[in-house]
């Protein structure tokens, strides 16, 4: 079923809590359209045959006249905003695979996702329930994940992470934040400071499926406007001195306390895709109850050349 031929693929509004963030809502055609001319490629096809999963995002964005991708490209690449929300009809009419697979045709539009040694895939599903004995705080329910960014204990380029809500029962709380390195007050504070370049120790937990520690400063390399990114995350570095140790506790609690960090709700079916270098991302935590449950879908990765 193509596209009617006077209906405009997708929408493109800014969000009301921050003019940085773009959302993209897709016409329901063309997601309809994508299902059907996604069938005859199954998910376990995308997983094992990675040529499918350019396939997969050529068909999105043939729908949408050949616009999408350009769009999507110029919004994550852009240092003024570098995120989008991606909305599409009702989340209810999708299964589980037709998710993962518009995921994948989004990713792959804005560049090539890194492998996820976590969960053995170029993506990963998790959820978040009432009990965990997980090793990080990436499933810990009633404990905030603290603004941070992603890849940081890894030598692989993370210049993006996407992020869908994939399904949501008994949850209160446990609201999305998210913070621009250009909003964030005290920046030039640390950027200045003697530690700022200094390589620090990162090492993730066995769960990550990564044993090798490397090291890296806070800011990495400058964009191409010769301005900072940062690459930080407090669980996984390791001060070697109490003078590392004061300056990463004193910046993760000005990040923590920024009047601009940005709080709200993930809309089930939703897809968030932030720059991973210009924005820090987080979450609030849950409301305790029993029967808390939420899954996600994660992707993340880098920028074709």
């Amino acid at each position: 079923m193509a596209p009617l031929p006077d209906t405009q693929p997708f929408t493109l509004s800014e969000y009301r809590q921050s003019q940085r963030i773009q959302i993209i809502t897709l016409n329901s055609e063309i997601v309809t359209s994508f299902i059907e001319q996604t069938t005859k490629w199954p998910v376990q096809a995308i997983e094992y045959t990675p040529y499918i999963r350019y396939l997969i995002a050529d068909t999105l964005d043939n729908l949408c006249d050949n616009q999408l991708g350009y769009c999507l490209k110029n919004i994550i690449t852009s240092r003024h905003k570098g995120a989008f929300l991606l909305q599409f009809g009702s989340p209810d009419n999708l299964c589980d695979d037709d998710c993962i697979k518009l995921s994948t045709a989004i990713s792959h539009l804005v560049g090539l996702p890194n492998f996820d040694a976590m969960s053995g895939k170029f993506y990963a599903r998790f959820t978040i329930n009432h009990t965990d004995n997980s090793d990080s705080y990436l499933r810990k329910a009633y404990h905030p994940l603290t603004l941070h960014n992603d890849g940081t204990y890894t030598d692989e380029k993370t210049d993006f992470v996407l992020i869908m809500k994939m399904a949501e029962q008994h949850a209160k709380g446990g609201q999305s934040t998210l913070l621009h390195i250009d909003d964030w007050h005290d920046l030039k504070h640390f950027y200045h400071h003697k530690i700022a370049k200094t390589p620090l120790k990162w090492q993730s937990p066995p769960s990550k499926g990564i044993p090798d520690s490397i090291f890296h400063p806070i800011f990495i390399e400058e964009d191409r406007q010769g301005k900072p990114q940062i690459a930080f995350i407090d669980q996984f570095v390791h001060p070697q001195n109490k003078e590392q140790a004061v300056f990463l506790y004193q910046l993760q609690t000005s990040l923590e306390q920024d009047k601009n960090k940005l709080s709200f709700s993930l809309p089930v079916g939703s897809i968030l895709v932030i720059n991973n270098h210009y924005w820090l991302h987080g979450r609030e935590a849950f409301t305790p109850n029993p029967k808390l449950s939420r899954e996600l879908l994660r992707q993340r990765g880098h920028f074709f050349d």
